[in-house]
């Protein structure tokens, strides 16, 4: 049976005090006195410790005690501090002064790191250490660790330590003769000593995929004081070292107020931000060990790097390699920099229903090192950005949402047509990269540096080339233009590829690798210089698709986002600003303006994405061509009407007019125009007049007035005269 630290034990006591204040000696550059005696903590690194042979020797079963009675352990290390400043104090009035002040040891580097399911009742008053996510933080306040009591018969006073926070009274009056139990607290009384404390949920971080299906995620409190309160927020990363205690619950029976049931929490004894010790550069929740970094060299030197990892991003889903290009770029992000806005990456996908845009959203939730899924029409304002709680006793707490718990890494929004109410709430996230909240008199603001994803289906079920991205979405222009690409997914039939589709899904389902023909299995190399990167990224007659697992490639982004960090050459820059002018000269026009300087900002990034992807710290002319390549079949995609016509007055971002629009305004002008010449027929030329003023193009002219012919709104009358059927004359 392990050995057990007993209080009463006073010679062991006093030797372990001595063993650690010799060890400060030996250390004393671990301990700056001075700022310890000015802060009232300090840090003391476990495996230091546990490395030191003679500390270990004059110290008996240190390595038991410190997990089975930590409390004990760790005053005794307090002690030993204390009393080494004592002894380095010259001055008398010092000495006296530091006599009555508490110390408090900040235990780190304490392993095994647990996670939340693991905390059980076998765990009880023993030293753990858990990494958790903040979901809430409650507001500071004075807790009283000792608190003095008169006594209502002789008015004598009694000091009661008030343990782990519950009130309690004293159990009778100490002076002889008085027999009294009633007692009144003496807040103003010098003996009475209080802390500032506070209260803090932690949520898993969930690694494990499988195990997160069907079930809530667990939750535990944690207490903070002195030094640690406000030491995080919600959304942050931190590794919470401490003991574990139990608190009732108070009972629902006002005579019984005392329940038999309590609940787990953690008296935190250090804790470590791991958001803030990086907020140049995203922390992943991935662990890199020696067995990563053979994995991550043999993905880096695949010959076909990005069209690999395109191919892997989602297996189940056959085709669309420029949007999960797209995807694959965001996953990745930009460089950061203290002078830029942001710099992660937002992609819309916009489509007709069953094409897969749910499974790519699940599977990039997925690689990301800190994905979070979230559906439209199940989420709210409050559980999306940040909400506050007003607490049992007082004041408000503020609890994050999937935001903020997604920050420094990609939120995938599904169903985003179904959440009208919530889309002025991402305003300021997409850009600014914060969240800001006043409320109830409480004014903060949060960091949300995250990717966001988004998938939605246009108003009627099925999208209208006739109509606007923002008219299918019924989405603002201000939300739409935050967005860095924009992709339209249309179900056409294509005999050819609904063919390969079809052996790829069956193919998927018998188990077997997926391939397109059973002729040929070698790899067919696919880069020439005059096929476009659409071409170069489909999958070639008779090639074997072999794929990435999401664990290796999870490491694979977490290593990319913490270690490179690409910079444009000169040829990029040469490249967009040459796309850039192109577009801004080629298609301006009075009432649209197809791309802006946002837009530039946005293949800035992405080209910092294509080479980060391949590890790079230098974005090449070439990155730069490709990414041109994406944005120009997003645009494209964006521009086409039902004709098949590039319309550069359909702005990407809402501002332009669609062509029912363009209609709907022509025959009320044909209408007015009828009705002040009091005739209902026009023809050719005035029509063209009219068209004009209702800015229908001229070479979508004749089109509108076929159109409206075969609808019959328009009718033809012979020698190119036509007459308006909502008018007679």
């Amino acid at each position: 049976m392990d050995f057990v630290l007993d209080v009463d034990d006073h010679d062991k006591i006093i030797k372990n005090i001595d063993t650690f204040q010799n060890f400060i000696q030996d250390n004393l550059t671990l301990f700056p006195l001075t700022k310890i005696q000015k802060e009232n903590h300090f840090s003391v690194d476990l495996g230091v410790l546990l490395n030191d042979k003679e500390f270990v020797t004059n110290w008996e079963n240190f390595r038991t005690q410190i997990f089975e009675n930590a409390e004990t352990s760790l005053k005794c290390m307090a002690l030993a501090i204390h009393q080494t400043i004592i002894e380095e104090q010259t001055e008398s009035s010092l000495k006296q002064e530091f006599r009555c002040k508490a110390i408090n040891v900040r235990l780190y580097n304490v392993e095994p790191i647990r996670q939340l399911k693991d905390l059980k009742a076998n765990l009880f008053e023993k030293l753990i250490s858990v990494r958790s996510t903040v979901i809430k933080v409650g507001v500071p306040r004075l807790q009283c660790q000792y608190m003095a009591f008169k006594c209502a018969g002789c008015e004598s006073i009694q000091v009661a330590k008030q343990l782990d926070g519950n009130y309690t009274l004293p159990t009778k009056c100490l002076m002889k003769g008085c027999r009294s139990h009633n007692f009144v607290a003496q807040l103003e009384s010098s003996f009475t000593r209080t802390i500032n404390s506070q209260v803090i949920k932690l949520q898993e971080i969930n690694d494990d995929i499988q195990d997160i299906s069907g079930r809530v995620p667990r939750t535990v409190e944690c207490d903070l004081t002195e030094d640690l309160v406000g030491s995080c927020i919600p959304g942050d990363d931190v590794l919470v070292t401490g003991i574990l205690k139990v608190r009732s619950i108070t009972g629902d029976n006002q005579y019984n107020r005392q329940s038999p049931i309590y609940i787990l929490y953690i008296d935190c004894v250090s804790i470590i931000n791991e958001k803030a010790k990086s907020q140049n550069a995203p922390l992943s929740r991935i662990l890199f060990n020696t067995s990563d970094i053979p994995a991550i060299q043999k993905i880096h030197s695949e010959p076909q790097l990005f069209r690999f990892l395109i191919h892997s991003v989602c297996p189940n889903i056959y085709g669309h390699e420029m949007v999960k290009a797209g995807l694959l770029l965001a996953l990745f992000g930009g460089t950061h920099t203290d002078m830029e806005k942001r710099s992660n990456c937002h992609v819309l996908m916009v489509g007709d229903p069953g094409l897969g845009k749910s499974q790519l959203l699940k599977s990039c939730s997925n690689l990301s090192p800190r994905g979070v899924y979230v559906c439209g029409n199940t989420s709210t304002g409050s559980g999306l950005t940040v909400t506050m709680v007003r607490e049992s006793g007082s004041g408000f707490s503020l609890e994050a949402g999937a935001l903020i718990l997604a920050d420094q890494g990609c939120c995938c929004i599904d169903e985003f047509d179904k959440m009208k109410n919530q889309h002025s709430n991402l305003l300021e996230v997409m850009e600014q990269q914060c969240i800001s909240i006043a409320k109830a008199g409480i004014s903060r603001s949060l960091h949300t540096r995250t990717s966001v994803l988004a998938a939605a289906n246009p108003v009627g079920g099925h999208y209208n080339k006739a109509k606007t991205v923002a008219e299918n979405l019924e989405i603002g222009s201000p939300l739409l233009s935050r967005f860095d690409l924009i992709f339209i997914l249309l179900d056409y039939p294509n005999e050819h590829l609904d063919m390969l589709l079809s052996e790829h899904v069956l193919t998927l389902h018998s188990g077997r690798k997926s391939t397109n023909s059973n002729s040929d299995t070698s790899l067919i190399p696919v880069r020439e210089q005059n096929t476009t990167l659409k071409n170069r990224l489909a999958l070639q007659p008779g090639e074997v698709v072999d794929h990435l697992p999401h664990t290796l490639f999870r490491s694979y982004i977490a290593y990319a986002q913490k270690y490179v960090n690409p910079k444009l050459s000169e040829g990029a820059k040469d490249v967009l600003k040459q796309f850039y002018l192109e577009l801004r000269q080629k298609y301006h026009v009075d009432d649209s303006t197809p791309v802006t300087a946002r837009q530039l900002e946005s293949m800035k990034r992405l080209t910092q994405a294509r080479a980060k992807v391949e590890l790079r710290n230098e974005a090449s002319a070439e990155d730069a061509i490709e990414v041109v390549e994406i944005m120009r079949h997003s645009l494209v995609d964006v521009f086409t009407d039902e004709f098949g016509v590039l319309d550069f007055t359909r702005s990407p971002n809402g501002s332009g007019m669609s062509n029912r629009k363009q209609i709907s305004k022509f025959l009320n002008l044909l209408q007015r125009q009828a009705e002040n010449q009091q005739k209902s027929t026009f023809n050719i030329k005035a029509l063209q007049e009219v068209a004009l003023k209702a800015n229908v193009g001229k070479d979508k002219f004749y089109k509108t007035i076929e159109s409206l012919n075969l609808s019959g709104m328009l009718l033809f009358k012979g020698n190119n005269t036509y007459q308006l059927v909502s008018a007679d004359y």
